[in-house]
């Protein structure tokens, strides 16, 4: 039997954590998903960065984090690589894992791209009060050094997640929720389909 290509929970509502490496397009999917299911989108990066990019502490950002999913009780989608910092939160809470994982040749130049367009203030930045800045483009602080260098970790990262709790496929039977996309496109677009034909059907 194949599949539903969400799982949801026992009252058919859906809490989608969205991960990957940056620039893969977690964001973009994120809010095209909640929109299509009628849920919130709760971006992660804006619950870890205050303005000016300082960073909230873990405890800050845990509190602000279980308080966006409490105001959101039919399901949410999340976005964002914070499992660490959250801890249980989000993994308790999830009903669904989405791992985007596109070749690095097809993310990186759209991730540069993207920069360019924030630093000449022609996209929306990544939170309204922190611009990105010339003065890190080319620094080990740049998003697009750090695209570039966690590519294969994040991909061992979820590949290991993967193997445990992989729909279909993962050693834990009973916590199998995560599903990876990967490709030029293609998949993901079919995937989004699937979404819209079961969300239809209800």
């Amino acid at each position: 039997m194949v599949p539903p290509p969400l799982l949801g929970d026992a009252e058919g509502k859906y809490r989608v954590h969205i991960v990957g490496n940056s620039g893969t397009g977690k964001s973009t999917s994120g809010e095209r998903l909640a929109n299509l299911l009628g849920v919130p989108f709760i971006s992660l990066d804006t619950y870890f960065y205050k303005s000016g990019w300082e960073e909230s502490t873990t405890e800050e950002m845990r509190a602000n984090v279980a308080e966006a999913f409490a105001n959101a009780p039919n399901g949410w989608v999340a976005d964002g690589n914070y499992t660490r910092r959250l801890g249980s939160i989000i993994e308790a809470a999830e009903t669904d894992i989405i791992w985007l994982d596109p070749p690095l040749s097809l993310y990186l130049p759209r991730i540069i791209w993207r920069t360019v367009l924030r630093l000449l203030h022609l996209a929306p930045q990544c939170k309204s009060d922190c611009d990105e800045r010339l003065s890190t483009l080319f620094s080990k602080n740049s998003i697009v050094w750090w695209c570039f260098s966690q590519h294969w970790n994040v991909r061992k990262r979820e590949g290991e997640k993967m193997q445990k709790i992989g729909v279909d496929i993962g050693t834990d039977v009973g916590g199998r929720k995560m599903r990876r996309l990967g490709g030029w496109g293609g998949e993901l677009e079919r995937w989004f389909a699937d979404v819209a034909k079961m969300v239809q059907s209800k």
